[in-house]
């Protein structure tokens, strides 16, 4: 990947596609594929979120000497974020079809939201601000990934 920006646009668009097709399942009354690509799901946006936390955020906090601001922002919503999939996991645990659908339209809201800011302000000033060093950023992420998965 040439940027940070389309490193983790990709990312999040991976997120949205395996969140869309649990979402489907249950609509479809097929709790079990439900439940399998949600938990396939969760463990890709904490993957994401920790990605973020671990190695994105760090270096921008160091880059621009203040960890406050976007970062920190990102990261409370993280934990919102975090609250809400908990709650997702409850509802189909119990199959509780409508609470599902509403949790998801909330987390849905949210997330887009969330991602919007990310794509368009974080990402792109993380790629202005790290110049040089995005791509090690980059790089970093990548191992990160590759470490988680095996």
């Amino acid at each position: 990947m040439d940027s940070i920006t389309n490193y983790l646009g990709s990312a999040h668009s991976h997120c949205d596609d395996r969140f869309v097709e649990a979402e489907n399942a249950v609509l479809d009354g097929l709790w079990d594929k439900g439940a399998r690509f949600f938990q396939e799901f969760t463990a890709m946006v904490e993957q994401h979120f920790a990605m973020e936390e671990k190695i994105l955020f760090p270096a921008i906090e160091a880059a621009t000497g203040n960890a406050s601001g976007p970062t920190e922002i990102m990261r409370n919503e993280h934990e919102q974020m975090r609250r809400i999939v908990a709650m997702l996991v409850e509802t189909i645990a119990k199959r509780d079809k409508a609470a599902f659908l509403g949790q998801c339209e909330t987390f849905n809201i949210m997330v887009q939201q969330h991602n919007i800011k990310e794509e368009s302000i974080l990402y792109p000033m993380a790629d202005r601000i790290l110049g040089a060093r995005a791509g090690a950023t980059i790089s970093a992420m990548h191992h990160f990934e590759e470490t988680a998965r095996s």
